[in-house]
C-alpha cells in the first residue's frame, strides 16, 4: 500500500513538473526516484538526494550502507538501443564524484576509505529495468 501511494506522488510531481523541466531532466529525476526506492528497498538509508558540495560537485544520491557512506549515481535511458546507461560514465562524472565525495567526507568528518561508489542504472521497459553496480570505482581508479 505505501509503494502505491509513494509512486502515485512520484507521479503527480512529474506531471506537475512535466513543462518546467527539459525531457532529459524529466527522465533523470524519474530515474533518481526509481533508484532511491530501490536503495530504500535494499536496506540502505538515503542521507541527500542532488547533494552539491563546493565547485559545483553533485551527488545523485548519498546513502549510508552497512556503516559506510555511498555514494550513487544513476543513470537513466528510455532504452538502450543505443547502448546501455552504465556506458555515459566517463572520467570527466567519476573525477566529479570523488569531488564531491571529498567534500562531503570533510564536512562529515569521516575518512575516504569509508566511502563508496556505486552505480544504478534505470532503463524505462515496461517494467522499467534497474541494475545496481555495488563498488563501481573507488578513488584509487
Amino acid at each position: 500500500m505505501i509503494r502505491w501511494v509513494l509512486a502515485r506522488i512520484d507521479a503527480l510531481r512529474h506531471a506537475a513538473l512535466r513543462g518546467r523541466r527539459r525531457g532529459t531532466q524529466s527522465l533523470g529525476r524519474r530515474g533518481e526516484d526509481l533508484a532511491h526506492r530501490y536503495l530504500q528497498d535494499k536496506g540502505f538509508r538515503i542521507l541527500a538526494r542532488n547533494w552539491t558540495g563546493p565547485h559545483l560537485a553533485e551527488a545523485d544520491i548519498v546513502a549510508s550502507d552497512q556503516g559506510r557512506t555511498v555514494f550513487v549515481e544513476v543513470k537513466s535511458r528510455t532504452d538502450d538501443d543505443f547502448g546501455s546507461p552504465e556506458r555515459a560514465m566517463d572520467n570527466l562524472k567519476i573525477l566529479a564524484q570523488r569531488r564531491a565525495a571529498r567534500a562531503w567526507a570533510r564536512r562529515a568528518g569521516i575518512e575516504a576509505s569509508e566511502i563508496r561508489f556505486d552505480l544504478v542504472t534505470v532503463v524505462f521497459t515496461n517494467p522499467p529495468r534497474i541494475e545496481h553496480f555495488p563498488d563501481a570505482w573507488s578513488f584509487k581508479h
